[in-house]
C-alpha cells in the first residue's frame, strides 16, 4: 500500500496523472464494451490510484477494495518463501516506494540478496552529471547472476544467497 500511496502525494502526483491518463482511457473502452460495468462517473473523478482502484481494479478483479488488492497483490509477504537465487534491487531514494516499505531481512528468504542503494531514484539507476550514465544496473544484475553461477557450479548456497558476495566487485 505503501507505494500506491506514496504516489498519491507530492510531485508523484505528476506520475499519477499521467498513468491515470492512460488507464482511464481503457477504462472507457471496458465501459464501451460492457456498459455497467463499473462506475463510470466515479472512474472520471478518480484523482489518485487509490482512488481508481477501489472503483475499477479492486472490483473487476474479485478483490474487497484497494486495501485488500494492494495487500494481495504485492509481492512482499512471499519474499520468504523464495527458493532461489534473487536480487531484490531498489534504491532507498525512490520515490514511488518509500524506504521504510522496503523489505526488512527477516521478510526475505536466505535465497534473496537484498540491495538498496541510497541512490538510483525509481528507475536506471542513473549516475553522473546530466545526461548520466546508465551502467550500473545492468553491472550490477550482470555480477549478480555471475555470483549465482558460480555458486551453482561449486555448490555453495551461501554464495548464491549472497551470505559471502563482494560488494565492492560492482562499481557506481
Amino acid at each position: 500500500m505503501a507505494a500506491g500511496d506514496a504516489l498519491g502525494r507530492g510531485f508523484n502526483l505528476v506520475y499519477t496523472r499521467a498513468f491515470l491518463a492512460t488507464m482511464k482511457k481503457k477504462g472507457e473502452s471496458k465501459l464501451e464494451r460492457f456498459p455497467g460495468l463499473f462506475d463510470g462517473e466515479a472512474m472520471r473523478r478518480a484523482r489518485t490510484l487509490r482512488e481508481f482502484d477501489e472503483v475499477v481494479t479492486a472490483p473487476l478483479h474479485g478483490f474487497r477494495d484497494t486495501d485488500d488488492y494492494w495487500t494481495r497483490a504485492s509481492a512482499k509477504p512471499v519474499l520468504g518463501r523464495i527458493a532461489v537465487p534473487t536480487l531484490l534491487l531498489n534504491a532507498r531514494n525512490d520515490p514511488f516506494l518509500p524506504t521504510a516499505a522496503l523489505p526488512r531481512p527477516h521478510e526475505v528468504s536466505a535465497h534473496v540478496l537484498c540491495d538498496f542503494p541510497d541512490e538510483g531514484g525509481h528507475a536506471a539507476f542513473v549516475t553522473g552529471p546530466f545526461p548520466g550514465n546508465l551502467g550500473w544496473m545492468p553491472r550490477r544484475v550482470a555480477a549478480f547472476f555471475a555470483e549465482a553461477m558460480a555458486a551453482r557450479e561449486t555448490g555453495s548456497c551461501a554464495y548464491a544467497n549472497g551470505i559471502i558476495a563482494d560488494r565492492g566487485a560492482v562499481p557506481r
